[in-house]
C-alpha cells in the first residue's frame, strides 16, 4: 500500500492541475466547453459499453462460450415447456362463447356406490331452455366413437363419429366450409363431415347433396362440410349426425344419465344462480320418476345420506380439471402444469446460477481491470452497467442458440409431449414480446450479483492483490451450487418414483391375464354368424379360447345399474353397481378366478337370469352366503325381475389404478361388440393372417381391425407413461447445465491455486491426493444438496401417488441411488480438469517465483 498510495496521489494531481488548466484557458479564451446532448451521449456511452463487452467476451472465449451453452440449453428447455403450458391453457378457446359455455356433469352417490359422469339425463338441458330465460341454447351428443364408411365397395372403419342436436351450431364454434349451419342437422339422415373426412372419401370439399353409405345399413346425405376442430379441443368429431338419428329410448327419463349436455347462458349469467336453477330442476322432475319407481322421494334419499347431483363444469376447464367417466377423450392434468411450470423456472434459475458462479468464480480475472476503472474515475453505477451489459449480450447470444435448438428439438418434444406445436409456436405474436422481455430479465437476474459485487471492489485492495479468491471464499456461491443440485435430485427422484410406479402397474397382479389376448374390435359386421365366428377361428392352431363381448377389462366405461334386494324395489335397498354383459367364455378367456360358485354354462338355461358377482359386491352386498342370495331389477315395462346368484369371481381390475375395484355384476346376455382370442405366441403373425382370412370369408370388405390387450392396458396409463419421459428429459438438461457450471468452477477453481498446486507437487503429493483435494468440496456440497433434496422430493412425490389407490411406498433406497448418481456425476465433471490440474507440470506453475 505504501507503494500504491503516492502513485494514486500523484496522478490525482497531475488530473486536478490539469482540470484546473483547462478550466483558465477556457475563461480567458471565453469559450465555453460544449458537451454533448444527453441523447448523443447516452448513444455514446452504449456503443461503449457493447463493444467493452463483446471485447471481454472474445478475450475469454472459453468462459463465454460455457455461460453461453449453460443459458441456451436452460432457455431451449424453458421455450419448450412455455410452449407445452401454453397450448394446454388454450384448449377450447377457439370458441367465441368459451366463457359462457358449460356442461353438465353428474355426481351420484346412492348406498356408499359414487358415481361421477360427464353425463346428464337426456331431458335435462332441453328443459333448462325451456324453463330458464338466462339459458340461451344448448347442444346434446350421444358418442358413437368408430364408424364404418363404405368406399369403392369397401367399408372402412373411421373414427370420432357423434350423434348431436342441431343446435351444435348455434353453442360451439366450428367454421363451415359448405352447408348452412343453421339448417345441416335438421333432417333425418343427414351427416356433416369434416374437411379431411371429405378429403379421404371424396379428394375435394365439394361434397354437399353427395351420399354416405355409413355402417352397412344407413345412406346419409352430406350436408355440410367443417373445417377440421383445432387440436387444442376437448372433442373431434370427424362426422356429425342428428340426436334423433340415434336410440332415444330416454328422451323423457330422468332417471337414465345418457348424453352429454352442453348449455350456452347469456351474458352476466352467474354460476351460482345456474346452479341454483339446476338443482331445482333435479328436485322438479326426477324426484317424481324416482318416487314413482322405487317410491322414495329425493329428500328422503338425503336424509339417508344419498343424493343426485348435476354440476356446471366450465368449457375452458374441462381439459385440465376434468377426469370422470365417458369423457370424449382423455383430458390433461393441471397438477401436471404446474409442475412443469415448476420445472422450467428451476431449470432457467439453474441456468442463472451458472453464469453467477463462473462470474465470480473469475472474479480475480476482473479485479485489476475494475480496480484502474476506478482509479480512472469510472463510478460504480458505470462498472455495473458495464457487467450488466455483457450479461445481456450473453443472454442474447444464448437465446439465439436456444431459438436454434428449439427449432431442431421441436419436432421430438412433439413426439414426447404428444403435442403438435409448429415452428411457428416460437415466433406467435404473444411469444415474442415475451422472448425480448425474458432477454433482459435473464441478462439482469444473471449479471446481477456479479455486477454488484464486482464493481464493490475497493482499488486499493485490488491493486495491491489482497482481494480473496478461491471457491472457499464465497459463500454465496456455495449456496448457488447446492441449490442446481437440490434441483437436479429432485428430479432424479421424481423420474425414478415414476418409473417404479409405472412397473408396479405392469407386474400388479390384476385379477386377469391380459398377456397374449388378442382382440378384435367392432364385430358387428358379422351380425348373426358371431358364434359361427368363433367356432371357426378355435379351429386355428394357436388360439385357445375365446369370448364375444364388448365389456373387456381395458374398455373405456361401463354400465351403472341399480340393484335392489327386494321384489318390492326398496329404494333404501337399492345398490348402483358396474354392470358388464358377457358369455360363459368370457371368466376362462380371460383366466379369471371364481371365489366361490361357478361361471356361467350353456348346461343351465336358467343362467340368463344368473349374475355372477365380485368380492367387492358380496361385501358390500354383505351377502355372507351370496349364493342363496337373489337380486332384483326392472324389466322393459319396470316389473320387478329377479336374478339368482350363481358365483363370485375374484376382484379384478376393470377400472385405472388411480380408482379401487369397485362392486361389479357380470350377467350373461348378447353383446357383440368385440372378440378376444387367448392366443400362444408361437407364431403370431401368422396367426393373425389366418385370424384375417375367416374374417375376410365372413364379413367380406368390412374392415379388420385388431389390438393386444396388454397394450390396450398399457394405452391406460399413457399419460403417466408420457410424464415420466418428460421427467427424464428435464433431468437429463438439468444435470448437463449443473454439470457445466461445475466444470467451469472447478476449471478456475484449480487456476487460482495453479502455484500451490505446484507446491504441493515438489513437496511429494500425488496426483491422486490432489484430484481428491479439489474435488471434495464439491462433493461436501452435493451431500448438502442431497440431505435438502430429500425431504422436498418424498413430499412432492407422496403427493402424486396419491392419486392412486393401489401405489408404491417409496423406499430409502431410491434416495440413496439419487445421491449417488447426483454425486458420480459431480465428481466424474469435477475429476476431468482436476486430473488435468494434477498432471501439469509445476515447473511452469513456479516458473515466475
Amino acid at each position: 500500500m505504501d507503494k500504491i498510495a503516492p502513485v494514486v496521489k500523484a496522478r490525482h494531481a497531475v488530473e486536478t492541475r490539469h482540470a484546473l488548466s483547462q478550466r483558465h484557458n477556457c475563461e480567458n479564451s471565453n469559450i465555453k466547453p460544449t458537451r454533448p446532448s444527453y441523447p448523443v451521449y447516452v448513444v455514446h456511452m452504449l456503443k461503449n459499453y457493447i463493444k467493452t463487452a463483446l471485447r471481454n467476451l472474445w478475450k475469454s472465449k472459453g468462459f463465454s462460450a460455457l455461460n453461453i451453452l449453460g443459458l441456451a440449453a436452460g432457455l431451449s428447455v424453458f421455450l419448450m415447456i412455455v410452449l407445452y403450458v401454453a397450448d394446454e391453457l388454450s384448449y377450447d378457446t377457439y370458441n367465441k362463447n368459451r366463457d359462457r359455455i358449460y356442461r353438465l356433469d353428474a355426481e351420484i352417490y346412492f348406498n356408499n356406490t359414487l358415481f361421477t359422469a360427464a353425463t346428464a339425463p337426456e331431458p335435462l338441458a332441453y328443459t333448462l331452455v325451456k324453463d330458464y330465460p338466462q339459458v340461451e341454447q344448448m347442444v346434446r351428443f350421444n358418442y358413437q366413437g368408430d364408424i364404418l364408411v363404405k368406399k369403392d365397395n369397401q367399408s372402412i372403419q373411421d373414427h370420432h363419429a357423434v350423434f348431436a342436436d342441431s343446435t351444435f351450431f348455434k353453442v360451439f364454434t366450428a367454421s363451415m366450409i359448405q352447408g348452412d349451419p343453421a339448417t345441416a342437422l335438421n333432417e333425418p339422415n343427414s351427416i356433416v363431415i369434416d374437411e379431411t373426412a371429405a378429403k379421404r372419401y371424396f379428394n375435394t370439399t365439394d361434397v354437399v347433396g353427395k351420399n354416405l353409405y355409413i355402417d352397412n345399413s344407413t345412406n346419409c346425405k352430406i350436408t355440410g362440410v367443417i373445417k377440421d376442430l383445432p387440436a387444442q379441443s376437448h372433442f373431434h368429431f370427424s362426422f356429425i349426425r342428428p340426436l334423433r338419428d340415434s336410440y332415444r329410448g330416454n328422451a323423457d327419463n330422468w332417471l337414465a344419465n345418457n348424453v352429454q349436455s352442453y348449455i350456452l347462458v347469456k351474458p352476466g349469467v352467474s354460476r351460482a344462480f345456474l346452479q341454483s336453477r339446476i338443482n331445482a330442476t333435479i328436485d322438479k322432475y326426477l324426484s317424481v320418476q324416482l318416487q314413482n319407481l322405487v317410491h322414495s322421494s329425493l329428500k328422503d334419499q338425503e336424509k339417508r345420506g344419498n343424493y343426485f347431483r348435476y354440476h356446471l363444469m366450465p368449457l375452458r376447464k374441462i381439459h385440465l380439471y376434468s377426469n370422470v367417466s365417458y369423457e370424449f377423450e382423455a383430458n390433461g392434468n393441471i397438477t401436471y402444469v404446474y409442475i412443469f411450470s415448476v420445472i422450467a423456472v428451476f431449470i432457467l434459475l439453474i441456468a442463472c446460477v451458472n453464469f453467477m458462479n463462473l462470474s465470480t468464480a473469475r472474479s480475480a480475472n476482473r479485479a485489476k481491470e475494475v480496480g484502474i476503472r476506478k482509479v480512472a474515475g469510472s463510478l460504480r453505477v458505470q462498472l455495473m452497467t458495464q457487467f450488466l451489459t455483457e450479461s445481456t449480450l450473453i443472454t442474447f447470444f444464448a437465446f439465439v442458440l436456444a431459438v436454434l435448438i428449439s427449432l431442431v428439438i421441436l419436432p421430438l418434444f412433439n413426439q414426447l409431449a404428444d403435442k403438435q406445436m409448429h415452428v411457428g409456436s416460437l415466433f406467435s405474436t404473444w411469444l415474442l414480446p415475451v422472448m425480448i422481455i425474458l432477454i433482459f430479465v435473464v441478462g439482469c437476474v444473471a449479471g446481477s450479483y456479479p455486477a454488484f459485487y464486482l464493481s464493490s471492489f475497493q482499488p486499493i485492495k485490488v491493486l495491491k492483490g489482497a482481494i480473496a479468491t478461491g471457491f472457499k471464499s464465497s459463500w454465496l456461491r456455495s449456496t448457488l451450487v447446492v441449490f442446481q443440485f437440490c434441483v437436479s435430485i429432485i428430479l432424479i427422484i421424481g423420474t425414478i418414483v415414476i418409473y417404479k410406479q409405472l412397473d408396479y402397474i405392469r407386474n400388479r397382479q390384476i385379477g386377469y391375464d391380459r398377456e397374449q389376448v388378442l382382440v378384435l374390435h367392432n364385430t358387428y359386421p358379422l351380425g348373426r354368424q358371431i358364434k359361427n365366428f368363433r367356432q371357426e377361428i378355435l379351429k386355428i392352431t394357436g388360439v385357445d379360447n375365446a369370448t364375444i363381448s364388448s365389456n373387456l377389462p381395458t374398455a373405456n366405461g361401463f354400465n351403472q345399474n341399480g340393484w335392489f334386494r327386494d321384489a318390492a324395489l326398496d329404494a333404501n335397498r337399492v345398490t348402483i353397481m358396474t354392470t358388464i354383459y358377457v358369455d360363459e367364455n368370457y371368466i376362462p378367456t380371460l383366466s379369471m378366478q371364481m371365489a366361490a360358485g361357478r361361471n356361467f354354462s350353456p348346461e343351465y338355461p336358467t343362467d340368463s337370469l344368473g349374475l355372477v358377482l365380485n368380492e367387492t359386491a358380496v361385501k358390500l352386498l354383505g351377502f355372507k352366503d351370496p349364493l342363496r342370495e337373489e337380486l332384483y331389477n326392472t324389466d322393459d315395462l319396470n316389473r320387478p325381475l329377479a336374478y339368482r346368484v350363481v358365483g363370485v369371481v375374484k376382484d379384478f381390475n376393470f377400472n385405472s389404478m388411480h380408482n379401487k375395484v369397485g362392486p361389479l355384476i357380470m350377467q350373461l346376455s348378447k353383446s357383440a361388440g368385440s372378440i378376444a382370442l387367448r392366443v400362444n405366441g408361437r407364431n403370431l403373425p401368422s396367426l393373425i393372417d389366418n385370424v384375417k382370412a375367416k374374417w375376410n370369408a365372413m364379413a367380406p370388405g368390412q374392415p379388420f381391425a385388431y389390438t393386444f390387450m396388454d397394450a390396450d392396458f398399457n394405452n391406460i396409463y399413457y399419460a403417466e407413461q408420457r410424464t415420466g419421459k418428460l421427467f427424464i428429459t428435464f433431468a437429463v438438461f438439468a444435470i448437463f447445465i449443473a454439470c457445466l457450471g461445475l466444470f467451469g468452477l472447478v476449471t478456475y477453481a484449480s487456476e487460482q491455486r495453479t502455484k500451490e498446486i505446484g507446491i504441493r507437487k515438489v513437496l511429494g503429493a500425488r496426483a491422486s491426493g490432489i484430484v481428491a483435494m479439489l474435488s471434495k468440496d464439491f462433493a461436501r456440497l452435493v451431500l448438502y444438496a442431497s440431505m435438502i433434496s430429500f425431504p422436498i422430493a418424498w413430499w412432492a412425490m407422496n403427493k402424486w401417488l396419491q392419486s392412486f389407490a393401489y401405489r408404491i411406498s417409496i423406499s430409502w433406497w431410491v434416495f440413496v441411488i439419487a445421491g449417488i448418481i447426483a454425486l458420480l456425476i459431480a465428481l466424474v465433471t469435477v475429476s476431468f480438469q482436476a486430473i488435468k490440474a494434477a498432471i501439469a507440470n509445476p515447473v511452469k506453475s513456479l516458473k515466475t517465483e
